[in-house]
């Protein structure tokens, strides 16, 4: 079809539309008469119409001028035009039943026109009028379909977000998307129709799918039931469908989304649980009017953190890190908001510079997530894991005290439960600090410790991306390996939630949900990737990395787990730590300035016995 690359002038819809009137009025008048084409008939109501013709086109003209009919382009009408076009034809009408009158009582006692004329004549000058419109834009949205063949899709939710889902594919033909039916959960649903489209349960998915050849699953439901989400992404997955999701309701400007907001399902979503839900109340008492100090802002948990924080209306955020470009950049993402900022370079190694922090802002509360994270760096260099997970949380537990910090809430992980690695032990040796100075004054100091945090700079996610965009092969280090993982914002909202709730010495697990199989999971970024296993993208198994365990643990043997008011956080029951130990963490310390990283190692085994390091070469510390 010829596109329409113009728009058409302005007096040619004039016309159109009066052409269209006038229609309508013989209409009207044929169907008063029961569409009899007797003579007289006609010479008698033409007298009186011959009289109202001219008045009939001026108050059109005027009208349809004062309404801007003809303003709206042809091609893009919408409901508002529908609206402006029914309150010019009911204006029109009202106008000419009142000139009716006052012709009839000063001058020739006719109305304009018969009352049923005036009725049909609004009715089919309206049907007429968008009838042509929708034809012209039926026209023009062909005009501009793809030549390729149409792709069969799903709507997964019959709801609000699904219909707006419908109707902006089809305000986008170029999507060149046919909508074979929506899928959803509510079996009161299945066998309705909504807008003309078929509504099915989603237990008839699998056979949609194969009778429909579907290529394309839109998810349109802003908060699934979690077990029916995987049903559906499972089906989908299983038959090479393609699953995508309509943006999150905030990003909606007017109640509407573009197209291109509808962006592949990516595995963070598949992995999420049940919506967080926080003691907003009990985290606002805690920060609000507090200086409020996080280091590592620059990180991904830091910076989760941070963006959490200033929905509590601290009266400071001090945001400290070394990371200059990644500070700027977090520092410019929140310069619209109300809250007083004070970005800080630095590094919590050095305690000269965090005791001139910590005198000139004087925080209330401390949320310390700045540490070294890879287990393979830190196993091929353990002295640094020691200067910055155990001295520079020393400093900061230490200054927290001498400046009467209310509250410290510490950043752990699930590597410090029965440590095979230096990162993992250096991490436990740092808890086992911060408990024992717990009762040291007035600062509560409060551990959290969770697993493996989706898409954090060093998570499998990114590098797996990183790996499929490349052509692969995609990298999994033994194929029984299993994480648990948790999103960083569902991270970030446990953390702010155990500080609120910690008295002091508490190390608080969170609920990581169900393991998964890091080979499971490089399978599925790849079918969402739209690449098949072994034909387009191979997984390549490279063994395991020095200080790497299968699985993971978030308790130690020794520990058990007592349950909070939430449901997604446990308190560690802990064996109670001896004071002997902090003299033997000042050795530990003092250590770095050998370099020697066998001495260091096992000093670190000394204070912390349950530390076996797993396929490294300090395993030889332990079989003395």
């Amino acid at each position: 079809m010829i596109q329409l690359k113009a728009n058409t002038p302005r007096w040619i819809i004039i016309l159109v539309d009066l052409l269209l009137s006038t229609f309508a009025l013989l209409f009207a008048y044929l169907i008063r008469f029961d569409l009899k084409a007797d003579k007289n008939l006609i010479a008698q109501e033409w007298y009186v119409l011959s009289k109202s013709i001219i008045i009939y086109y001026a108050v059109k003209l005027i009208v349809f001028y004062v309404f801007k009919i003809h303003k709206g382009l042809v091609r893009h009408t919408s409901t508002e035009d529908i609206q402006r076009i029914f309150l010019a034809v009911t204006t029109c009408s009202i106008i000419y039943l009142g000139l009716g009158f006052i012709r009839v009582y000063f001058f020739d006692k006719f109305f304009l026109f018969p009352t049923s004329v005036l009725i049909l004549e609004a009715f089919a000058t309206f049907l007429f009028m968008i009838g042509s419109r929708f034809t012209v834009k039926l026209w023009y949205l062909e005009s501009l379909k793809s030549k390729h063949t149409e792709l069969n899709v799903l709507i997964y939710g019959a709801g609000i977000s699904g219909l707006m889902t419908k109707r902006t594919i089809e305000k986008d033909p170029r999507l060149n998307y046919k909508i074979i039916a929506f899928v959803d959960d509510n079996k009161r649903m299945d066998g309705t129709r909504l807008e003309g489209v078929p509504i099915v349960h989603s237990s008839k998915l699998q056979k949609l799918i194969t009778e429909n050849d579907v290529s394309n699953l839109i998810v349109a439901i802003q908060k699934p039931n979690e077990d029916n989400r995987k049903h559906v992404v499972e089906a989908c997955l299983s038959n090479k469908v393609t699953i995508q999701k309509v943006p999150n309701a905030k990003s909606w400007i007017n109640g509407e989304f573009s197209a291109k907001q509808i962006a592949k399902i990516n595995i963070e979503d598949l992995l999420g649980r049940k919506p967080i839900v926080l003691d907003e109340e009990k985290i606002k008492n805690e920060l609000s009017g507090k200086v409020v100090l996080v280091t590592g802002a620059a990180g991904s948990i830091g910076s989760g953190i941070v963006r959490r924080i200033v929905n509590y209306s601290p009266a400071k955020l001090i945001l400290l890190d070394q990371a200059e470009s990644d500070l700027y950049d977090l520092q410019q993402e929140l310069l619209e908001t109300e809250i007083k900022l004070e970005v800080v370079i630095g590094d919590i190694r050095n305690f000269d510079r965090m005791k001139r922090l910590f005198d000139y802002f004087k925080p209330n509360y401390v949320f310390h997530a700045a540490a070294y994270k890879h287990v393979p760096l830190m196993e091929n260099n353990p002295s640094e894991a020691v200067l910055t997970n155990i001295n520079g949380t020393k400093n900061l537990v230490d200054l927290s005290l001498s400046y009467h910090v209310e509250k410290f809430v510490m950043i752990s992980t699930d590597k410090a439960v029965n440590p095979t690695n230096v990162m993992g032990a250096s991490k436990r040796i740092a808890e086992i600090y911060a408990q024992l100075r717990n009762q040291k004054g007035v600062t509560k100091f409060v551990t959290t410790r969770f697993g493996n945090v989706l898409g954090s700079n060093g998570s499998v996610i990114p590098l797996f991306q990183k790996q499929i965009e490349q052509g692969g092969p995609v990298t999994v280090t033994d194929e029984r390996i299993t994480r648990y993982f948790m999103t960083i914002p569902e991270a970030c909202q446990l953390v702010l939630e155990a500080g609120a709730m910690g008295e002091g010495g508490e190390i608080f697990v969170f609920d990581m949900g169900e393991s998964v199989r890091i080979i499971d999971l490089a399978h599925k970024m790849i079918q969402l990737s739209g690449l098949e296993v072994g034909k387009d993208i191979q997984i390549k198994i490279t063994g395991l990395r020095p200080g790497e365990k299968l699985y993971e643990e978030l308790l130690a043997a020794e520990e058990n787990t007592i349950p909070t008011h939430h449901p997604q956080i446990l308190k560690a029951k802990n064996r109670e730590e001896i004071n002997s130990r902090l003299i033997a963490i000042d050795e530990l310390i003092t250590l770095f300035e050998e370099q020697d990283n066998i001495t260091i190692v096992k000093k670190m085994k000394e204070i912390v016995p349950e530390f076996i390091s797993n396929n490294s070469d300090f395993e030889k510390l332990d079989a003395k």
